[in-house]
């Protein structure tokens, strides 16, 4: 299977453990965690290990040795964007910096009131651009469609340590589809609707297209909604840097035919494979992705 089982592996003990750290020791003290926590990972789950291992070997062209000390770099990358998350959602975003490259494109969506479509991945720290777009959002005309099946007690959790009422609202997919009226309320209301276009599970319908030289496939539904509605189509990227910082990417997608699917996709992988070969640590789809 190539597909995501709609499961992270994160639990309530952990986050707690990690805001536990970060409140008595600071946020580069709990970095020094994560040498032990990373290793875990990697000797733990293999098949974890092999499919990052494969991304590093096979698409970015690592050489064997590099990509073996990558798949661990990876993860301990990761364990750092999550103590971030918790960092920021309990109320200490003035210890990070930022750059918005690209905000003037979300708010003149904004401000043209005609809706849109916001295509990101689970690359960098796409979780915490609701703090992004809080900066900008002041009416909650944002709206972000999440699958993380666990949502429930993690998110919680976070918003009860958190000193920020959030602006930008989650519509979170559910069994019974109900979110489908969710999003159709959403963009009747000429709101902004924010994606991950990177993963599929169950029975979702795909569609292939080529990512870093080999062909994947990608959830259908995010882009055919996206070529359908006569409204605008961006990308967004909220990337790691050293030294505590962020950078926010927004980038307009290229003009394409109404109903071109396939354009729309390709136009994304093309963006989503720029952000890669210039952030290769922050691919963080630790499954077969590509069927290697």
């Amino acid at each position: 299977m190539n597909q995501w089982s709609g499961k992270s592996k994160g639990t309530i003990l952990g986050y707690k453990i990690f805001v536990y750290c970060i409140k008595k020791l600071g946020i580069r003290a709990a970095y020094s965690v994560l040498v032990f926590v990373a290793f875990y990972y990697f000797v733990a789950y293999p098949t974890s290990f092999k499919a990052m291992f494969s991304y590093f070997r096979k698409r970015q062209q690592f050489s064997y040795f590099k990509a073996v000390l990558a798949v661990y770099k990876s993860y301990f990358v990761f364990g750092q964007v999550l103590i971030d998350k918790i960092a920021i959602s309990a109320g200490l975003r003035s210890k990070f910096t930022f750059d918005f490259d690209g905000i003037d494109v979300l708010k003149q969506l904004l401000s043209e009131e005609k809706g849109g479509i916001l295509i990101s991945a689970h690359i960098g720290n796409f979780e915490i651009a609701e703090k992004f777009f809080a900066e900008i959002d002041l009416k909650s005309q944002i709206h972000i469609v999440t699958v993380d099946q666990e949502h429930s007690v993690i998110k919680e959790y976070l918003e009860s340590i958190s000193n920020d009422k959030p602006s930008v609202q989650f519509i979170y997919v559910k069994e019974d589809m109900s979110h489908i009226f969710e999003i159709n309320n959403a963009l009747s209301q000429n709101h902004l609707i924010c994606f991950t276009g990177d993963r599929y599970f169950g029975n979702s319908k795909t569609i292939q297209a080529e990512l870093l030289g080999k062909e994947a496939l990608f959830p259908a539904g995010t882009f055919m909604l996206a070529s359908r509605l006569k409204a605008p189509v961006a990308f967004v990227y909220v990337m790691k840097e050293p030294n505590l910082h962020y950078h926010l990417y927004t980038r307009r997608a290229p003009e394409f035919k109404h109903r071109d699917t396939q354009a729309v996709l390709n136009a994304y992988t093309e963006s989503v494979e720029g952000m890669l070969k210039k952030y290769p640590y922050q691919w963080f789809n630790y499954f077969n992705f590509w069927k290697d």
